[in-house]
Protein backbone atom coordinates (compact mmCIF):
# COMPACT_ATOMS: atom_id res chain seq x y z
CA UNK A 1 0.00 0.00 0.00
CA UNK A 2 1.12 3.42 -0.98
CA UNK A 3 0.51 6.75 1.71
CA UNK A 4 -0.87 9.60 0.30
CA UNK A 5 -1.51 13.34 1.36
CA UNK A 6 -5.04 14.24 -0.74
CA UNK A 7 -6.47 17.83 0.78
CA UNK A 8 -4.82 17.27 3.89
CA UNK A 9 -6.13 14.08 3.94
CA UNK A 10 -3.92 10.86 4.65
CA UNK A 11 -5.35 7.95 2.30
CA UNK A 12 -3.97 4.55 1.79
CA UNK A 13 -3.76 3.02 -2.13
CA UNK A 14 -2.48 -0.30 -3.61
CA UNK A 15 1.06 0.62 -5.53
CA UNK A 16 0.46 0.42 -8.92
CA UNK A 17 -3.85 2.38 -9.04
CA UNK A 18 -4.59 4.89 -11.85
CA UNK A 19 -4.34 7.89 -11.03
CA UNK A 20 -7.77 8.35 -12.27
CA UNK A 21 -8.75 5.70 -10.09
CA UNK A 22 -8.30 7.72 -7.38
CA UNK A 23 -9.75 11.06 -9.09
CA UNK A 24 -12.88 9.39 -9.33
CA UNK A 25 -13.07 9.19 -5.73
CA UNK A 26 -13.20 12.98 -5.20
CA UNK A 27 -14.68 14.23 -8.70
CA UNK A 28 -17.85 14.66 -6.45
CA UNK A 29 -16.05 17.40 -4.51
CA UNK A 30 -15.82 19.42 -7.92
CA UNK A 31 -17.48 21.00 -10.21
CA UNK A 32 -15.69 20.54 -12.88
CA UNK A 33 -13.90 17.62 -14.24
CA UNK A 34 -10.66 16.41 -13.19
CA UNK A 35 -8.31 16.00 -16.26
CA UNK A 36 -4.74 15.83 -14.59
CA UNK A 37 -2.93 16.30 -11.18
CA UNK A 38 -0.49 17.10 -9.60
CA UNK A 39 1.87 14.48 -8.20
CA UNK A 40 4.51 16.21 -5.52
CA UNK A 41 4.54 19.29 -7.67
CA UNK A 42 5.27 17.51 -10.74
CA UNK A 43 2.20 17.86 -13.31
CA UNK A 44 0.82 14.33 -14.58
CA UNK A 45 -1.72 12.46 -16.80
CA UNK A 46 -4.38 10.31 -15.24
CA UNK A 47 -3.75 7.52 -16.88
CA UNK A 48 -0.15 7.38 -14.87
CA UNK A 49 0.04 4.84 -12.23
CA UNK A 50 0.79 5.40 -8.30
CA UNK A 51 4.16 4.58 -7.30
CA UNK A 52 5.42 5.99 -4.17
CA UNK A 53 3.99 8.40 -1.29
CA UNK A 54 3.43 11.71 -2.18
CA UNK A 55 1.53 14.19 -2.19
CA UNK A 56 -1.74 14.55 -4.72
CA UNK A 57 -3.48 17.53 -6.47
CA UNK A 58 -6.16 17.65 -8.39
CA UNK A 59 -6.44 19.84 -12.02
CA UNK A 60 -10.01 20.48 -13.55
CA UNK A 61 -11.05 22.11 -16.92
CA UNK A 62 -11.34 25.24 -14.92
CA UNK A 63 -7.41 25.63 -14.15
CA UNK A 64 -5.05 26.99 -17.38
CA UNK A 65 -3.44 23.72 -17.38
CA UNK A 66 -6.64 21.07 -17.33
CA UNK A 67 -8.45 23.25 -20.01
CA UNK A 68 -5.54 23.21 -22.15
CA UNK A 69 -5.47 19.67 -21.95
CA UNK A 70 -8.87 19.23 -22.65
CA UNK A 71 -8.77 21.15 -25.80
CA UNK A 72 -5.54 19.09 -27.13
CA UNK A 73 -7.99 16.10 -26.34
CA UNK A 74 -11.01 17.62 -28.64
CA UNK A 75 -8.21 18.62 -31.93
CA UNK A 76 -6.98 14.71 -31.72
CA UNK A 77 -11.46 13.93 -31.27
CA UNK A 78 -12.22 16.13 -34.25
CA UNK A 79 -8.98 15.38 -36.80
CA UNK A 80 -10.31 11.42 -36.00
CA UNK A 81 -13.65 12.59 -36.89
CA UNK A 82 -12.84 14.42 -39.97
CA UNK A 83 -10.73 11.81 -41.59
CA UNK A 84 -13.56 8.85 -40.42
CA UNK A 85 -16.24 10.98 -42.17
CA UNK A 86 -14.20 12.52 -45.18
CA UNK A 87 -11.84 9.44 -45.66
CA UNK A 88 -7.83 9.98 -46.10
CA UNK A 89 -7.65 9.90 -49.74
CA UNK A 90 -10.04 13.00 -50.01
CA UNK A 91 -7.76 15.12 -47.33
CA UNK A 92 -4.07 16.55 -48.07
CA UNK A 93 -3.64 18.33 -44.93
CA UNK A 94 -5.84 19.45 -42.12
CA UNK A 95 -4.47 23.11 -40.28
CA UNK A 96 -5.16 24.25 -37.11
CA UNK A 97 -4.29 27.50 -38.16
CA UNK A 98 -5.16 30.09 -35.44
CA UNK A 99 -6.85 31.36 -32.55
CA UNK A 100 -10.20 33.19 -33.02
CA UNK A 101 -13.95 33.76 -30.86
CA UNK A 102 -12.53 31.12 -28.16
CA UNK A 103 -12.16 28.47 -30.75
CA UNK A 104 -9.56 27.63 -33.63
CA UNK A 105 -10.09 28.30 -37.12
CA UNK A 106 -9.19 25.51 -39.04
CA UNK A 107 -8.59 24.90 -42.89
CA UNK A 108 -9.01 21.77 -44.67
CA UNK A 109 -6.72 21.18 -48.07
CA UNK A 110 -8.24 18.49 -50.22
CA UNK A 111 -11.37 17.91 -52.22
CA UNK A 112 -12.82 19.08 -49.44
CA UNK A 113 -15.42 21.73 -49.70
CA UNK A 114 -16.93 22.95 -46.06
CA UNK A 115 -20.63 23.08 -45.98
CA UNK A 116 -23.21 23.01 -43.14
CA UNK A 117 -23.76 19.45 -43.81
CA UNK A 118 -20.40 17.70 -43.35
CA UNK A 119 -19.75 20.31 -40.14
CA UNK A 120 -23.10 17.95 -39.10
CA UNK A 121 -21.86 14.69 -40.15
CA UNK A 122 -18.23 15.37 -38.21
CA UNK A 123 -20.13 16.99 -35.42
CA UNK A 124 -22.13 13.94 -34.80
CA UNK A 125 -18.94 11.31 -35.19
CA UNK A 126 -17.41 13.45 -32.50
CA UNK A 127 -20.38 13.05 -30.63
CA UNK A 128 -20.45 9.38 -30.64
CA UNK A 129 -16.94 8.90 -30.24
CA UNK A 130 -17.28 10.76 -26.76
CA UNK A 131 -20.57 8.58 -26.30
CA UNK A 132 -18.20 5.41 -26.77
CA UNK A 133 -15.94 6.69 -24.33
CA UNK A 134 -12.66 5.52 -25.90
CA UNK A 135 -9.58 5.68 -24.15
CA UNK A 136 -6.91 8.24 -25.62
CA UNK A 137 -4.01 5.63 -26.08
CA UNK A 138 -0.16 6.82 -25.58
CA UNK A 139 3.24 5.24 -26.52
CA UNK A 140 6.75 6.48 -26.58
CA UNK A 141 8.62 5.58 -29.92
CA UNK A 142 12.34 6.46 -30.78
CA UNK A 143 12.34 9.45 -32.34
CA UNK A 144 13.71 8.15 -35.94
CA UNK A 145 10.72 5.47 -35.81
CA UNK A 146 8.47 8.89 -35.41
CA UNK A 147 9.61 10.86 -38.22
CA UNK A 148 9.16 8.21 -40.58
CA UNK A 149 5.73 7.53 -39.21
CA UNK A 150 4.64 11.25 -39.60
CA UNK A 151 5.94 10.76 -43.19
CA UNK A 152 4.07 7.44 -43.65
CA UNK A 153 0.69 10.01 -43.09
CA UNK A 154 2.12 13.04 -44.38
CA UNK A 155 2.70 15.45 -41.51
CA UNK A 156 5.50 17.00 -43.06
CA UNK A 157 5.62 19.48 -40.98
CA UNK A 158 5.89 17.28 -38.14
CA UNK A 159 8.59 14.96 -39.86
CA UNK A 160 10.40 18.55 -40.42
CA UNK A 161 10.06 19.49 -36.11
CA UNK A 162 11.33 16.18 -35.16
CA UNK A 163 14.46 16.13 -37.31
CA UNK A 164 15.87 19.06 -34.94
CA UNK A 165 14.46 17.26 -31.44
CA UNK A 166 17.18 15.79 -29.30
CA UNK A 167 15.35 13.86 -27.47
CA UNK A 168 15.40 10.02 -28.04
CA UNK A 169 11.50 9.47 -27.49
CA UNK A 170 8.20 10.88 -28.84
CA UNK A 171 4.96 10.74 -27.12
CA UNK A 172 2.12 9.71 -29.55
CA UNK A 173 -1.58 9.90 -28.61
CA UNK A 174 -4.17 7.85 -30.48
CA UNK A 175 -8.19 7.08 -30.83
CA UNK A 176 -8.94 3.66 -32.50
CA UNK A 177 -5.03 3.35 -34.06
CA UNK A 178 -5.66 7.26 -35.64
CA UNK A 179 -2.28 8.57 -34.12
CA UNK A 180 -0.99 12.14 -33.87
CA UNK A 181 1.47 14.05 -31.85
CA UNK A 182 0.42 16.76 -29.34
CA UNK A 183 2.45 19.20 -27.41
CA UNK A 184 1.41 18.67 -24.01
CA UNK A 185 -0.43 16.62 -22.07
CA UNK A 186 -4.11 14.67 -22.93
CA UNK A 187 -7.42 13.35 -21.81
CA UNK A 188 -7.12 9.61 -20.71
CA UNK A 189 -10.73 9.01 -22.41
CA UNK A 190 -13.41 10.80 -24.86
CA UNK A 191 -15.82 10.40 -22.69
CA UNK A 192 -14.49 13.76 -21.12
CA UNK A 193 -14.80 15.46 -24.51
CA UNK A 194 -18.44 16.58 -24.04
CA UNK A 195 -18.06 20.42 -24.79
CA UNK A 196 -17.50 21.84 -28.13
CA UNK A 197 -19.05 22.83 -31.35
CA UNK A 198 -18.05 23.48 -34.89
CA UNK A 199 -19.04 26.92 -37.14
CA UNK A 200 -18.50 27.72 -40.46
CA UNK A 201 -16.25 30.15 -41.04
CA UNK A 202 -14.39 32.07 -44.40
CA UNK A 203 -12.92 29.28 -46.40
CA UNK A 204 -12.42 26.91 -43.46
CA UNK A 205 -14.48 26.53 -39.97
CA UNK A 206 -14.20 26.84 -36.42
CA UNK A 207 -14.18 24.58 -33.66
CA UNK A 208 -15.41 26.08 -30.77
CA UNK A 209 -14.12 25.53 -26.62
CA UNK A 210 -15.47 26.04 -23.66
CA UNK A 211 -13.12 28.54 -21.26
CA UNK A 212 -11.77 28.11 -18.04
CA UNK A 213 -14.39 31.16 -16.60
CA UNK A 214 -17.55 28.10 -17.83
CA UNK A 215 -16.02 24.67 -18.68
CA UNK A 216 -19.30 22.98 -19.02
CA UNK A 217 -20.66 25.82 -21.87
CA UNK A 218 -19.57 26.59 -25.46
CA UNK A 219 -19.68 30.13 -25.63
CA UNK A 220 -21.63 31.35 -29.05
CA UNK A 221 -19.62 32.18 -32.12
CA UNK A 222 -18.85 35.87 -32.53
CA UNK A 223 -17.10 36.24 -36.05
CA UNK A 224 -14.26 38.81 -35.69
CA UNK A 225 -13.68 39.76 -39.43
CA UNK A 226 -11.17 42.40 -38.89
CA UNK A 227 -9.32 39.88 -36.36
CA UNK A 228 -9.29 37.25 -39.12
CA UNK A 229 -8.42 39.11 -42.00
CA UNK A 230 -5.18 40.30 -39.57
CA UNK A 231 -4.72 36.55 -38.80
CA UNK A 232 -5.11 35.51 -42.27
CA UNK A 233 -2.98 38.20 -43.98
CA UNK A 234 0.10 36.89 -41.05
CA UNK A 235 -0.27 33.02 -42.40
CA UNK A 236 -0.09 34.22 -45.95
CA UNK A 237 2.89 36.25 -44.73
CA UNK A 238 4.42 32.97 -43.34
CA UNK A 239 3.66 31.09 -46.85
CA UNK A 240 5.28 33.65 -48.83
CA UNK A 241 8.28 33.60 -46.35
CA UNK A 242 8.41 29.76 -46.59
CA UNK A 243 8.11 29.82 -42.62
CA UNK A 244 4.67 28.19 -41.86
CA UNK A 245 5.80 26.40 -38.40
CA UNK A 246 8.98 25.71 -36.33
CA UNK A 247 10.72 22.95 -38.59
CA UNK A 248 10.51 25.68 -41.44
CA UNK A 249 12.14 27.98 -39.30
CA UNK A 250 14.57 26.13 -38.15
CA UNK A 251 15.40 24.64 -41.73
CA UNK A 252 16.17 28.34 -42.63
CA UNK A 253 18.46 29.01 -39.27
CA UNK A 254 20.74 25.64 -40.39
CA UNK A 255 20.83 27.31 -43.52
CA UNK A 256 22.29 30.45 -43.22
CA UNK A 257 19.12 32.26 -44.33
CA UNK A 258 17.94 33.74 -40.49
CA UNK A 259 19.49 36.94 -41.85
CA UNK A 260 17.38 37.48 -44.84
CA UNK A 261 14.68 36.44 -42.99
CA UNK A 262 14.71 38.94 -40.06
CA UNK A 263 15.41 41.79 -43.26
CA UNK A 264 12.35 40.86 -44.93
CA UNK A 265 9.93 40.46 -41.65
CA UNK A 266 11.08 43.81 -40.67
CA UNK A 267 10.27 45.45 -44.13
CA UNK A 268 7.15 43.71 -44.31
CA UNK A 269 6.29 45.28 -40.50
CA UNK A 270 7.59 48.71 -41.80
CA UNK A 271 5.54 47.96 -45.28
CA UNK A 272 2.05 48.28 -43.25
CA UNK A 273 3.72 50.86 -41.05
CA UNK A 274 3.54 53.54 -44.20
CA UNK A 275 -0.24 52.12 -45.08
CA UNK A 276 -1.59 52.72 -41.59
CA UNK A 277 0.27 56.45 -42.02
CA UNK A 278 -0.79 56.67 -45.25
CA UNK A 279 -4.15 55.75 -44.90
CA UNK A 280 -4.54 58.28 -41.96
CA UNK A 281 -3.01 61.31 -43.31
CA UNK A 282 -5.83 61.13 -46.20
CA UNK A 283 -8.67 62.06 -43.51
CA UNK A 284 -7.58 65.11 -42.62
CA UNK A 285 -10.20 65.82 -40.47
CA UNK A 286 -8.72 63.36 -37.75
CA UNK A 287 -6.74 64.19 -35.28
CA UNK A 288 -5.99 62.08 -32.69
CA UNK A 289 -4.31 58.41 -33.49
CA UNK A 290 -5.91 55.80 -30.01
CA UNK A 291 -3.33 53.22 -29.96
CA UNK A 292 -4.53 49.78 -28.18
CA UNK A 293 -3.47 46.54 -27.87
CA UNK A 294 -2.37 43.46 -24.84
CA UNK A 295 0.44 43.57 -22.65
CA UNK A 296 3.43 43.36 -24.35
CA UNK A 297 2.31 44.14 -27.72
CA UNK A 298 4.62 46.85 -28.58
CA UNK A 299 2.77 49.79 -28.47
CA UNK A 300 5.67 51.88 -27.18
CA UNK A 301 8.15 51.18 -30.39
CA UNK A 302 5.26 51.07 -32.69
CA UNK A 303 3.72 54.02 -31.42
CA UNK A 304 7.39 55.68 -32.20
CA UNK A 305 7.51 54.16 -35.39
CA UNK A 306 4.20 55.43 -36.51
CA UNK A 307 5.01 58.88 -35.84
CA UNK A 308 8.01 58.71 -38.09
CA UNK A 309 6.20 57.53 -40.90
CA UNK A 310 3.48 60.38 -39.95
CA UNK A 311 6.19 62.82 -40.31
CA UNK A 312 7.54 61.56 -43.76
CA UNK A 313 3.67 62.82 -44.71
CA UNK A 314 4.39 65.85 -43.05
CA UNK A 315 2.87 65.72 -40.12
CA UNK A 316 4.09 66.23 -36.90
CA UNK A 317 3.10 63.47 -33.83
CA UNK A 318 3.22 63.89 -30.42
CA UNK A 319 3.45 60.14 -28.58
CA UNK A 320 1.35 60.63 -25.67
CA UNK A 321 0.99 57.78 -23.15
CA UNK A 322 -2.04 56.96 -21.31
CA UNK A 323 0.07 55.41 -18.45
CA UNK A 324 1.41 59.21 -17.34
CA UNK A 325 -2.43 59.92 -16.71
CA UNK A 326 -2.34 57.26 -14.25
CA UNK A 327 -3.93 58.25 -10.91
CA UNK A 328 -1.36 58.22 -8.02
CA UNK A 329 -0.74 55.17 -6.96
CA UNK A 330 -2.91 55.17 -3.38
CA UNK A 331 -6.07 55.44 -5.02
CA UNK A 332 -5.67 52.99 -8.03
CA UNK A 333 -8.57 50.28 -7.65
CA UNK A 334 -8.07 47.10 -6.37
CA UNK A 335 -8.41 43.64 -8.16
CA UNK A 336 -9.77 40.06 -7.02
CA UNK A 337 -6.53 39.40 -4.90
CA UNK A 338 -6.35 42.91 -3.27
CA UNK A 339 -3.87 44.43 -5.45
CA UNK A 340 -3.65 47.37 -7.37
CA UNK A 341 -5.09 47.00 -10.77
CA UNK A 342 -3.74 49.13 -13.45
CA UNK A 343 -5.62 47.55 -15.87
CA UNK A 344 -8.54 49.17 -14.78
CA UNK A 345 -10.01 51.92 -16.45
CA UNK A 346 -10.38 53.70 -13.09
CA UNK A 347 -7.04 53.47 -12.67
CA UNK A 348 -6.72 56.03 -15.02
CA UNK A 349 -7.82 60.09 -14.06
CA UNK A 350 -10.02 60.03 -17.13
CA UNK A 351 -11.56 63.53 -16.41
CA UNK A 352 -7.83 65.22 -16.52
CA UNK A 353 -6.94 63.44 -19.64
CA UNK A 354 -10.32 64.37 -21.27
CA UNK A 355 -9.57 68.08 -20.33
CA UNK A 356 -6.36 68.03 -21.53
CA UNK A 357 -6.87 66.67 -25.08
CA UNK A 358 -9.39 68.64 -25.73
CA UNK A 359 -7.87 71.88 -24.61
CA UNK A 360 -4.79 71.05 -26.36
CA UNK A 361 -7.70 70.00 -29.99
CA UNK A 362 -9.06 73.98 -29.23
CA UNK A 363 -5.04 75.10 -29.22
CA UNK A 364 -4.67 75.64 -26.01
CA UNK A 365 -1.23 75.07 -24.31
CA UNK A 366 -0.93 72.36 -21.59
CA UNK A 367 1.81 71.37 -19.05
CA UNK A 368 2.01 67.50 -20.05
CA UNK A 369 1.86 65.32 -16.74
CA UNK A 370 4.32 62.61 -16.08
CA UNK A 371 3.75 59.59 -13.84
CA UNK A 372 6.69 58.33 -11.72
CA UNK A 373 6.30 54.34 -11.74
CA UNK A 374 9.01 54.32 -8.82
CA UNK A 375 7.28 56.52 -6.71
CA UNK A 376 3.68 55.81 -8.04
CA UNK A 377 2.58 59.38 -8.74
CA UNK A 378 2.05 62.13 -10.80
CA UNK A 379 4.14 64.64 -11.38
CA UNK A 380 5.10 67.71 -13.76
CA UNK A 381 8.18 68.92 -15.24
CA UNK A 382 7.32 72.08 -17.06
CA UNK A 383 6.27 69.77 -20.28
CA UNK A 384 4.19 72.18 -22.32
CA UNK A 385 2.67 71.25 -25.54
CA UNK A 386 0.67 73.14 -27.89
CA UNK A 387 -0.33 71.37 -31.03
CA UNK A 388 -0.39 73.44 -34.57
CA UNK A 389 -2.45 72.64 -38.07
CA UNK A 390 -0.10 69.93 -38.58
CA UNK A 391 0.25 68.44 -35.12
CA UNK A 392 -1.52 65.07 -34.19
CA UNK A 393 -1.80 63.40 -31.08
CA UNK A 394 -0.91 59.50 -30.91
CA UNK A 395 -2.00 58.42 -27.63
CA UNK A 396 -1.02 54.62 -26.44
CA UNK A 397 -2.18 52.42 -23.90
CA UNK A 398 -4.61 49.71 -23.10
CA UNK A 399 -7.57 51.73 -23.27
CA UNK A 400 -7.25 53.84 -26.29
CA UNK A 401 -10.28 52.20 -28.21
CA UNK A 402 -12.64 52.56 -25.33
CA UNK A 403 -14.99 55.71 -25.70
CA UNK A 404 -15.31 56.00 -22.23
CA UNK A 405 -11.71 56.80 -22.24
CA UNK A 406 -12.05 60.05 -24.31
CA UNK A 407 -15.64 60.56 -23.91
CA UNK A 408 -15.42 63.98 -24.64
CA UNK A 409 -13.87 64.24 -27.82
CA UNK A 410 -15.27 64.18 -31.07
CA UNK A 411 -15.82 60.88 -32.62
CA UNK A 412 -14.52 61.82 -35.86
CA UNK A 413 -11.53 63.33 -34.62
CA UNK A 414 -10.19 59.82 -33.87
CA UNK A 415 -8.36 57.06 -35.76
CA UNK A 416 -8.17 54.12 -33.78
CA UNK A 417 -5.31 51.32 -34.18
CA UNK A 418 -5.34 47.86 -32.17
CA UNK A 419 -2.25 46.21 -32.08
CA UNK A 420 -1.24 42.86 -30.99
CA UNK A 421 1.60 39.77 -31.79
CA UNK A 422 -0.27 37.56 -33.32
CA UNK A 423 1.78 34.72 -33.68
CA UNK A 424 1.46 33.49 -36.92
CA UNK A 425 3.74 30.43 -36.93
CA UNK A 426 2.61 26.86 -35.48
CA UNK A 427 4.62 24.10 -34.15
CA UNK A 428 3.14 22.17 -36.58
CA UNK A 429 -0.09 21.68 -38.49
CA UNK A 430 -2.41 20.43 -35.41
CA UNK A 431 -0.10 22.47 -32.72
CA UNK A 432 -0.53 26.14 -32.89
CA UNK A 433 1.20 28.70 -30.32
CA UNK A 434 -1.38 30.80 -28.85
CA UNK A 435 -0.60 34.57 -28.83
CA UNK A 436 -0.53 34.84 -25.15
CA UNK A 437 2.57 32.42 -25.19
CA UNK A 438 4.48 35.05 -27.19
CA UNK A 439 3.29 37.77 -25.15
CA UNK A 440 4.14 36.48 -21.79
CA UNK A 441 7.78 35.93 -23.19
CA UNK A 442 8.41 39.23 -24.27
CA UNK A 443 7.37 40.53 -20.64
CA UNK A 444 9.38 37.70 -18.74
CA UNK A 445 12.53 39.25 -20.84
CA UNK A 446 11.67 43.67 -20.15
CA UNK A 447 10.75 42.20 -16.77
CA UNK A 448 13.88 41.16 -15.89
CA UNK A 449 16.08 44.10 -17.87
CA UNK A 450 14.00 46.96 -16.60
CA UNK A 451 12.57 45.93 -13.44
CA UNK A 452 14.85 43.27 -11.99
CA UNK A 453 11.32 41.01 -11.97
CA UNK A 454 12.00 36.91 -11.53
CA UNK A 455 10.11 34.57 -14.43
CA UNK A 456 8.26 33.89 -11.10
CA UNK A 457 6.80 37.49 -10.74
CA UNK A 458 5.80 37.53 -14.37
CA UNK A 459 4.23 34.70 -14.07
CA UNK A 460 2.57 34.89 -11.16
CA UNK A 461 0.74 38.35 -12.39
CA UNK A 462 -0.06 36.99 -15.70
CA UNK A 463 -3.54 36.06 -15.10
CA UNK A 464 -4.24 39.53 -13.32
CA UNK A 465 -3.01 40.75 -16.62
CA UNK A 466 -5.13 38.47 -18.84
CA UNK A 467 -8.47 39.25 -16.71
CA UNK A 468 -7.42 42.38 -17.18
CA UNK A 469 -7.34 42.50 -20.94
CA UNK A 470 -10.33 40.22 -21.32
CA UNK A 471 -12.79 43.05 -19.95
CA UNK A 472 -10.43 45.94 -21.10
CA UNK A 473 -9.00 45.68 -24.56
CA UNK A 474 -10.77 42.38 -26.69
CA UNK A 475 -14.26 43.57 -26.22
CA UNK A 476 -13.32 46.96 -28.42
CA UNK A 477 -10.77 45.04 -30.57
CA UNK A 478 -13.04 44.96 -33.51
CA UNK A 479 -14.03 48.59 -33.17
CA UNK A 480 -10.37 49.61 -34.93
CA UNK A 481 -9.96 51.24 -37.98
CA UNK A 482 -7.01 49.37 -38.78
CA UNK A 483 -5.32 46.58 -36.91
CA UNK A 484 -1.18 45.85 -36.74
CA UNK A 485 0.07 42.54 -35.82
CA UNK A 486 3.42 42.90 -34.06
CA UNK A 487 4.70 39.18 -33.84
CA UNK A 488 7.79 38.90 -35.78
CA UNK A 489 8.20 35.02 -37.31
CA UNK A 490 11.79 34.84 -35.90
CA UNK A 491 11.42 35.91 -32.23
CA UNK A 492 10.97 32.85 -30.74
CA UNK A 493 14.42 32.31 -31.00
CA UNK A 494 15.54 35.23 -29.92
CA UNK A 495 13.71 35.28 -26.74
CA UNK A 496 15.00 31.92 -26.08
CA UNK A 497 18.20 32.93 -24.91
CA UNK A 498 16.88 35.69 -22.77
CA UNK A 499 14.26 33.49 -20.84
CA UNK A 500 15.58 30.22 -20.77
CA UNK A 501 18.03 31.02 -18.00
CA UNK A 502 15.05 33.33 -16.02
CA UNK A 503 12.66 30.14 -16.57
CA UNK A 504 15.26 27.80 -15.11
CA UNK A 505 15.26 29.40 -12.04
CA UNK A 506 11.95 29.08 -11.04
CA UNK A 507 11.30 26.63 -7.97
CA UNK A 508 10.53 23.67 -8.14
CA UNK A 509 7.65 24.11 -4.93
CA UNK A 510 5.99 27.07 -6.37
CA UNK A 511 2.81 27.39 -7.98
CA UNK A 512 4.43 28.69 -10.78
CA UNK A 513 6.93 26.27 -12.03
CA UNK A 514 4.50 24.18 -13.90
CA UNK A 515 4.09 26.78 -16.27
CA UNK A 516 7.60 27.52 -16.05
CA UNK A 517 8.16 23.93 -16.99
CA UNK A 518 5.56 23.89 -19.90
CA UNK A 519 7.59 26.99 -21.56
CA UNK A 520 10.58 25.55 -21.42
CA UNK A 521 9.57 22.53 -23.24
CA UNK A 522 8.13 25.05 -25.87
CA UNK A 523 11.15 26.51 -26.14
CA UNK A 524 13.32 23.51 -26.71
CA UNK A 525 11.39 23.20 -30.36
CA UNK A 526 13.63 26.30 -31.37
CA UNK A 527 16.73 26.55 -32.62
CA UNK A 528 18.49 29.97 -30.72
CA UNK A 529 19.10 32.63 -32.88
CA UNK A 530 21.76 35.67 -32.24
CA UNK A 531 19.82 38.99 -31.69
CA UNK A 532 22.83 41.34 -33.25
CA UNK A 533 21.11 41.54 -36.73
CA UNK A 534 18.21 42.78 -35.41
CA UNK A 535 17.56 46.59 -36.52
CA UNK A 536 17.51 48.90 -33.46
CA UNK A 537 13.99 50.05 -34.43
CA UNK A 538 12.56 46.11 -34.38
CA UNK A 539 9.95 45.82 -32.29
CA UNK A 540 11.98 43.03 -30.06
CA UNK A 541 14.62 45.73 -29.50
CA UNK A 542 11.32 47.22 -26.78
CA UNK A 543 12.10 44.07 -24.72
CA UNK A 544 15.44 42.72 -25.03
CA UNK A 545 16.85 45.77 -25.24
CA UNK A 546 19.04 47.36 -27.81
CA UNK A 547 16.58 49.97 -29.19
CA UNK A 548 16.43 53.29 -30.54
CA UNK A 549 13.30 54.41 -28.75
CA UNK A 550 13.34 55.08 -25.10
CA UNK A 551 11.27 51.72 -24.76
Amino acid sequence: MVRVMINEEIKHYEQGTRYQLIAKDYQNQYENDIVLLLVNGKLQELHNTLLTDCKISFITTADKPGMQTYQRSVILLMLKSIYDVVGQDAISKVTIDFSISKGLYIRCEGDVPITDRLLEKIESRMRGLVEEDLPIMKKSIPTDEAVEMFHKHRMYDKEKLFNYRRVSKVNIYSINEFEDYYYGYMCPSTGYLKYFKLYPYQDGFVLQFPTTGNPRKVPPFEPQHKLFQVMKESSNWGELLEVPDVGSLNNKITKGGISELILVQEALQEKKLAEIAATFSEQRNKKIIMIAGPSSSGKTTFSHRLSIQLLAHGLRPHPIPIDDYFVNREESPLDEEGNYNYEDLDAIDVELFNKHMTQLLQGETVNMPMYNFKTGVREYKDHYLALGKDDILVIEGIHGLNDKLSHSLPKDSKFKIYISALTQLNIDEHNYIPTTDGRLLRRMARDARTRGASAKDTIGMWKSVRRGEERNIFPYQEEADVMFNSALIYEFSVLKQYVEPLLFSVPKDTAEYVEAKRLLKFLDYFLGVSSENIPSNSIVREFIGGSCFKA
